[in-house]
């Protein structure tokens, strides 16, 4: 709150992800009754229930419609797996993109600058495929991602797509990479009115709600 922020995404990192301590679906339970308690007494500041849903290798989400009905929004990445074919990578990709849940796509290639390709990806048919599912794209602020690539920001835009500067913080320290993130998105033309992060609270309980409305969830 001291950096005037309205409100945090909690998303850590689903069950498969047991080497991040993922979350079980008995955690997760635990989580959102704290989080409850914690929005009753921070308010007007707001946590948002959320997970990075790992993308499984055939392209399904890592819990139940159950489990993933009860966040407020999920961010689903591939995470395992990586060293894929194009065609391999694009049938795990879109079909989480096509699950109605799938709030973001994170770090779309998976890419480590400097230390890992990313796996290859057809990026026009990504991106139609999000506009056509109401899918946010992440532009993961890491400084070792910055995925998606800046230079696909413009086809994004064209094409009327959101995307989402996110930091990946794996501590408190974390949160300040995001001036990566908007460093990158400023060399593609990103502005604040289509970076779904830059929405203030109104704004972004507002788009949960229509798009949920527009995914009949």
């Amino acid at each position: 709150m001291k950096n005037n922020f309205e409100y945090l995404v909690m998303s850590d990192h689903s069950k498969t992800a047991a080497y991040a301590n993922g979350l079980s679906e008995e955690r997760i339970k635990e989580q959102h009754i704290y989080i409850d308690k914690l929005n009753q007494k921070l308010a007007p500041f707001k946590i948002f229930k959320s997970i990075e849903s790992d993308i499984l290798n055939d392209g399904n989400l890592d819990y139940s419609d159950e489990v993933l009905s009860s966040f407020d929004l999920v961010i689903a990445s591939v995470h395992s797996n990586l060293y894929m074919s194009e065609e391999k990578a694009m049938q795990r990709l879109m079909k989480a993109i096509e699950n109605r849940y799938t709030t973001i796509l994170g770090h779309p290639t998976g890419r480590l600058l400097l230390s890992r390709n990313g796996y290859p990806i057809n990026h026009e048919k990504i991106i139609d495929a999000c506009v056509a599912n109401h899918v946010v794209i992440e532009i993961n602020a890491n400084p070792h991602r910055l995925d998606l690539d800046w230079s696909w920001i413009p086809y994004a835009l064209e094409k009327d797509v959101l995307l989402s500067i996110n930091p990946d913080a794996h501590s408190i320290e974390g949160f300040y990479d995001i001036k990566y993130g908007v460093l990158a998105a400023q060399k593609g033309g990103l502005t604040a009115q289509r970076n779904l992060s830059s929405f203030n609270l109104e704004e972004f309980e507002d788009y949960l709600k229509k798009t949920k409305a527009a995914k009949n969830i």
